[in-house]
C-alpha cells in the first residue's frame, strides 16, 4: 500500500479554503487502496498532527515525518493547497527536487497560471480567445485612469496573483472610482490586473487527465446573485450552480473544445477547473483562468462535476493518485 501526503493550509487569505478542500478529500479518499497522513503547511511550520493532538514537525530534507520513531517517507502528495506555495509552483518544484510524484500541475504550468496576465497571454497566443487588459506594477504606472483608456467599461479590476475572487472589484464606467478598486487589489498583490467585462454566460470546466487522456467533466453554469462571482458568491451562497448547465450542445461542444486545447497549451497535470465567459453575440467562450487546485469543499464546483459525470470522489481521488505515478 503506497502512502500519501495530503498537503493543505498556506501562506495566504485562501487557506481557509484549502482545510474545507483537505476534509472533502479525507472523507472520499480510498484507505483499502492509500495510507495517508494530513501535512498542514502555514506560516508557522509544516507539521502532521498525530492522535491525540500531538504537532510531527516535518524534515523538509526528505519531507518525512517520523511517528512513533518510524521514519515515514511518501510516494506521492495529492495537493489540497489553495494560493501560495501550493498553487504558484513553489511546492511542486520542491516536490521535483525530492522525486516525489504530485497530483497538480508541475512547477512551471502552476507558476504561469497563478498569475492571471501571464496566463491570457499564452492562452491568446495560442488562439484561445480571452479579454482584452492592461496590468499596473506597484510604483511602475503614472494614473490607472491613463493606463485603461484603450479599454472599454465595465472593467475588472483583480490582483493578478491569488485567487477565489478575493481583492477583486467591477468597475462600470470610468466616471466611477477607479482608484478606489486598485488600491483594495493592491491590498493583496503588487500586480494588479484591469480587464474588460464580456457580457455572457459564465460556464466553468473540470478538466483532467486519466490513463493519459484529457477528459472535460460536465460543466457547470455560473447564476451570480451579485453583480459578479465574487468571493461571497464562491462561497457563502450568492449564487446559482447549475450542473450540468442548462446549454445546447453547440455551446457545450465549443467550451469542451477550448478546455482541451487550453489543459493541452499549458501541459496541465491532475485536475484543474477553467473558468469561461460565452459571448452570445460573437458565438464565442472568452477563458478567464485556469485554477490548477480547484476548490473542493462540499460547496465548490468539481465534486458536483465528478457527482454528475457518475463518478464517485472516493473513484476520482484515486484516479488523480494513480495518474500522479504515470
Amino acid at each position: 500500500m503506497k502512502t500519501i501526503a495530503l498537503v493543505t493550509g498556506g501562506y495566504s487569505g485562501e487557506s481557509v479554503i484549502s482545510y474545507k478542500t483537505a476534509a472533502t478529500i479525507e472523507q472520499n479518499i480510498d484507505t483499502e487502496k492509500w495510507k495517508y497522513f494530513t501535512i498542514d503547511i502555514n506560516p508557522e511550520g509544516w507539521f502532521y498532527t498525530a492522535p491525540g493532538s500531538q504537532k510531527i514537525s516535518v524534515d523538509k530534507n526528505d519531507f518525512s515525518i517520523t511517528v512513533a520513531g518510524e521514519k515515514i517517507l511518501f510516494d506521492a502528495v495529492l495537493i489540497a493547497l489553495h494560493g501560495t506555495p501550493g498553487e504558484d509552483g513553489k511546492l511542486q518544484g520542491y516536490f521535483d527536487c525530492l522525486k516525489i510524484p504530485y497530483t497538480s500541475c508541475d512547477a512551471a504550468t502552476s507558476a504561469i497560471t497563478f498569475n492571471k496576465r501571464f496566463t491570457i497571454a499564452v492562452a491568446g497566443a495560442s488562439g484561445i480567445q480571452v479579454a482584452n487588459s492592461v496590468l499596473l506594477i506597484r510604483n511602475q504606472f503614472e494614473s490607472a485612469d491613463e493606463s485603461v483608456r484603450h479599454l472599454r467599461f465595465p472593467v475588472f479590476v483583480k490582483p493578478n496573483n491569488g485567487g477565489s475572487s478575493i481583492g477583486m472589484s467591477k468597475v462600470n464606467s470610468h466616471t466611477e472610482e477607479l482608484g478606489a478598486a486598485v488600491t483594495k487589489a493592491f491590498k493583496e498583490d503588487d500586480q494588479v490586473l484591469i480587464e474588460e467585462f464580456i457580457k455572457g454566460r459564465e460556464f466553468t470546466i473540470g478538466v483532467f487527465k486519466n490513463k493519459g487522456k484529457i477528459i472535460t467533466l460536465p460543466m457547470t453554469e455560473v447564476i451570480s446573485k451579485n453583480d459578479f462571482f465574487d468571493y461571497e458568491a464562491k462561497y457563502n451562497g450568492a449564487s446559482e450552480e447549475v450542473t450540468p448547465a442548462n446549454a445546447g450542445e453547440e455551446i457545450a461542444e465549443k467550451i469542451r473544445t477550448a478546455a482541451k486545447k487550453a489543459y493541452s497549451t499549458f501541459n496541465c497535470r491532475g485536475v484543474v477547473r477553467i473558468d469561461f465567459i460565452y459571448d452570445e453575440t460573437s458565438g464565442h467562450p472568452y477563458m478567464l483562468e485556469i485554477n490548477t487546485v480547484p476548490g473542493q469543499s462540499a460547496a465548490s464546483i468539481v465534486p458536483q462535476q465528478v457527482k454528475a459525470m457518475g463518478w464517485t470522489l472516493k473513484e476520482f481521488y484515486s484516479a488523480l493518485i494513480e495518474e500522479c505515478f504515470q
